[in-house]
């Protein structure tokens, strides 16, 4: 039997329409294949160029470890709307609080090293609160990276004008005479102002009797009215009530004199050698973020730090602008750590 073999298509005819079918289909895969094809090295193409945004180029979540209304908060929103106009992004403050700013610093250590999560630590997060806390939840020298300093100030020692003293040495002297009979107010066990209350009983070595309180203002309150006999204050809450007479300056508590007081000496110069207690803040970020964008918020910060709202209200707080690059703020930040654990274990004072 012969087999029965295919027709050939006489030259000219048109295709079966499922050949032709077939013929169109495949000239479409391969058209798609092609428009694949450009589309993906389109993409690859349009990678690199966004991998190489620079930084940054979306909002930036600026972490205040601290209760708004406070110090902390205030200078935060400052420095927050400064970098935000310098760097072209919003810097977004977001209000922490609690457990002596552990709650704000654990959340800023656990978040992703790429530039977009600020904190704004204080001597409490970095330096008082590894000893002061038993079970910190962040390790402050390895979760982080310091940036730049935004705030260093000295506090002040304020007494209530009936205490028959004029100057450090006499009430010191006045101390070893009355063991335990003069009252230091404080905002708070732990707090830097009540520490440097400590440090000075430490160095001159007198007995005072640690009244704390929930907050600055109900302790100077009391301070006014007689209630307690003496405080270590930040100078920019003071200033008002030492200018009008309510309170009596006698030492402030940084390395040298500040312009608003500049007749009252310092801890040193009024004869407690070793003293010096100051009330810090500063920029850091998570430990691994890329060291360009360091520096570059670095330098928008000490740039900030030249704008005139800055300015004025560094003054009022009675500190200057800080030229540290981050390098040297970060050497600070670890001298800082060694110079407070040993008060805060002679202050006997524990927070868990």
């Amino acid at each position: 039997m012969r087999p029965i073999l295919p027709r050939r298509r006489p030259a000219g005819a048109p295709w079966p329409r499922s050949a032709r079918t077939r013929r169109v289909s495949l000239s479409c895969l391969s058209g798609l294949r092609r428009a694949g094809l450009s589309a993906a090295l389109a993409l690859a193409a349009a990678g690199p160029v966004q991998a190489a945004q620079p930084w940054p180029a979306k909002p930036v979540q600026f972490i205040v470890p601290f209760p708004a209304g406070g110090v902390t908060d205030i200078v935060g929103r400052l420095y927050a709307n400064e970098l935000a106009r310098l760097l072209g992004q919003p810097f977004i403050v977001d209000n922490r609080g609690g457990a002596g700013g552990n709650i704000g610093a654990r959340a800023a250590a656990e978040a992703a090293a790429d530039g977009y999560t600020v904190l704004l630590g204080t001597v409490g997060t970095h330096a008082i609160n590894p000893t002061l806390y038993g079970n910190l939840p962040y390790d402050p020298a390895k979760a982080f990276t310091p940036v730049a300093m935004v705030l260093a100030g000295p506090n002040v020692l304020v007494v209530n004008p009936d205490v028959p003293a004029r100057s450090v040495a006499e009430l010191t002297a006045l101390a070893k005479r009355k063991p335990g009979a003069l009252n230091m107010g404080s905002s708070g066990s732990g707090s830097s102002i009540h520490l440097s209350g400590e440090m000075y009983k430490h160095l001159a070595g007198v007995d005072l009797t640690h009244v704390p309180y929930r907050g600055g203002g109900p302790a100077l309150t009391d301070l006014i009215g007689g209630r307690i006999d003496l405080m270590f204050d930040n100078l920019s809450t003071s200033l008002p009530l030492i200018k009008d007479g309510r309170l009596r300056p006698l030492a402030v508590t940084g390395p040298q004199r500040v312009p608003s007081l500049p007749d009252v000496p310092t801890m040193r110069e009024a004869g407690v050698p070793d003293y010096e207690a100051i009330a810090w803040m500063g920029l850091f970020v998570p430990a691994g973020t890329p060291a360009d964008i360091v520096e570059r918020l670095n330098t928008a910060t000490r740039e900030a730090q030249k704008s005139p709202a800055v300015a004025a209200r560094l003054a009022e707080l009675g500190a200057e602008p800080s030229t540290l690059d981050a390098g040297e703020f970060g050497a600070f930040v670890a001298a800082e750590t060694r110079r407070w654990p040993d008060v805060v274990r002679a202050s006997g004072a524990r927070a868990e």
